[in-house]
């Protein structure tokens, strides 16, 4: 199709657009959205974490399709976007094998979402591309999938900005542990961005204090208590059995919570505002523990491990591993190691490790436990998302602009059962396999 045009029209003094591929329940279209985007389109393959993505951001288009299916046309028109220039595509797509010494990596059909990746970029022609994945891509065999999509790109019109970065999330403002490989490129003829630089001198685990005289000029990183200690006792609530929410009075928050409870919003973030009730502790539900865990767990000194589930106990004055997601429904459903609270013994909320990620209390997710883990685990926290959005429009020199207020969407879209999301997205067969419930 011709190249959309960026010349003067009312479209002119939108936001700009960002399609996000591979969306997931959220985290990387909030990071953009805070950056100064508007996430037109999201693609989401999973039907329960693109029913929570609809939820989040009612005014994009969310496709719960296979991205292998798509085209750029059906983006566009099936989107708001249209003929409207779009600034940025991004996504973290799976990337699974390596091929055999002498063969394409990207002919492997295991990488074979990373070629769509690229492809839909093509089509797309966005002024600039950002690709996310785990730091793992950058080691031994697994560059050469990174080699070729830098050539697939400057094939196709894009100059990579290179070297490519891992970046880590606590450098950014983030109470976790947690290193992403980000790749920016940019049209050619289009200012090319830099990769962030550090906002702040991240904790350490085990709650000792960085050599922050080695960096005057940077502020120490939130803490782990500062993400958490405002948040009332999950355990105290019976309606937290059966329920992932119930009224609550909250504590005094640290400026980081403060701006998570919208109590205070951030210089840089440029997101709309959400509906948001204050005394309302969402995605909280339960976790039942023997006494012998509770005993076990409260005799765990924090910032250590804990010998029998081998679940770290947080440090209150630390930063938290890295959440992770656990394994799928066709990889037998395991539920990944949870840590311990820093002061209660037990493991997280959803909520709490929401926190611990930079996902604002507006932010809303599966009510099962196991759904909302994985959401969380597998997203890009929402500071280091905002940093290299943000990197994207200083360099093609737009000045963000404040999102208006707007609401959140349909609150039975988060307890959709997978044939239920299926039934919501028009699909006719189920495309995830069934959970195994004996696992995990």
């Amino acid at each position: 199709m011709t190249e959309p045009s960026r010349s003067a029209t009312a479209a002119e003094t939108l936001r700009p657009l960002a399609v996000d591929l591979f969306a997931g329940a959220g985290g990387l279209s909030l990071g953009l959205e805070q950056a100064g985007f508007d996430v037109s389109a999201a693609v989401e393959y999973d039907p329960i974490h693109a029913a929570v993505h609809e939820y989040n951001f009612p005014y994009a288009t969310t496709f719960c399709r296979d991205v292998t299916t798509m085209t750029g046309d059906e983006i566009r028109m099936g989107s708001s976007i249209g003929s409207r220039e779009i600034e940025l595509v991004a996504g973290g797509p799976p990337c699974q094998g390596i091929s055999m010494i002498g063969k394409r990596a990207l002919d492997d059909p295991r990488n074979a979402l990373l070629a769509e990746f690229a492809r839909l970029v093509m089509e797309l022609r966005p002024r600039y591309f950002i690709l996310e994945n785990v730091a793992g891509l950058t080691i031994g065999k697994h560059r050469q999938l990174l080699d070729e999509i830098i050539e697939a790109m400057s094939a196709a019109g894009y100059d990579t900005l290179l070297p490519y970065r891992v970046l880590q999330a606590a450098d950014f403002g983030t109470p976790q542990s947690r290193k992403r490989l980000i790749l920016m490129g940019a049209r050619r003829g289009v200012s090319v961005p830099e990769y962030p630089q550090a906002l702040c001198i991240p904790r350490r685990i085990d709650g000792t204090t960085p050599e922050a005289d080695l960096f005057p000029d940077l502020p120490v990183g939130p803490s782990v208590s500062d993400a958490l200690s405002d948040l009332p006792d999950a355990d105290r609530f019976e309606e937290l059995l059966g329920d992932d929410s119930v009224r609550a009075s909250f504590g005094r928050p640290s400026s980081y919570a403060a701006s998570l409870r919208m109590v205070e919003q951030e210089q840089d973030d440029y997101s709309h505002p959400r509906g948001f009730e204050p005394d309302l502790l969402t995605s909280s539900t339960r976790t039942v523990h023997t006494p012998e865990s509770i005993r076990r767990f409260a005799a765990t000194p924090p910032g250590t491990t804990e010998h029998v589930s081998r679940f770290l106990r947080l440090h209150p004055f630390g930063i938290s591993n890295t959440l992770r997601a656990g394994t799928a429904s066709d990889h037998g459903a395991y539920t990944a190691p949870r840590p311990i609270h820093p002061t209660l013994p037990r493991v997280l909320t959803v909520r709490e490790a929401a926190r611990l990620h930079g996902y604002p209390d507006w932010f809303r997710f599966h009510v099962t436990k196991w759904n909302g883990f994985r959401q969380i685990g597998n997203s890009v926290p929402a500071k280091l998302g905002r940093a290299v959005g943000s990197s994207v429009l200083r360099a093609d020199g737009i000045a963000p602009e404040k999102g208006d207020s707007i609401g959140l969407g349909d609150s039975a879209l988060l307890s959709l059962t997978a044939s239920e999301a299926q039934r919501h997205f028009g699909l006719a067969h189920r495309v995830i396999p069934q959970r195994n419930r004996k696992a995990g």
